[in-house]
């Protein structure tokens, strides 16, 4: 959609553009899932990380910080609870991810 924006106005218009830059954006990503070798596990190790952080970690840090000092004891405890399960599950599927990448290269 960004790609799209650059387009200028007066090729917005016509339905040839969007589907030219999404077949390449397409082509492209298939090119790179078939050229880098341990793509998949590298997006294993990402995922693992990056998903565990925005929807589990963040949220509940934030949300102590925002509320510090009104938050109930339970609150706390929920969330700290909730921290530590994402940050254990990071480790797990980061571990998990870099012990099946390392063995791909072996």
């Amino acid at each position: 959609m960004s790609l799209e924006e650059l387009l200028p106005s007066k090729h917005t218009k016509s339905h040839v553009y969007p589907i030219l830059n999404r077949t390449a954006l397409t082509i492209s990503t298939v090119v790179v899932g078939l050229a880098v070798p341990f793509f998949g596990l590298v997006m294993a190790l990402i995922g693992s990380l990056l998903t565990m952080l925005v929807t589990l970690i963040l949220p509940c840090v934030c949300f102590l910080r925002i509320l510090k000092g009104k938050t109930s004891r339970l609150q706390v405890t929920i969330c700290v609870f909730i921290i530590t399960v994402g940050t254990a599950s990071a480790l797990i599927g980061s571990y998990s991810a870099i012990s099946k990448i390392i063995q791909s290269m072996i």
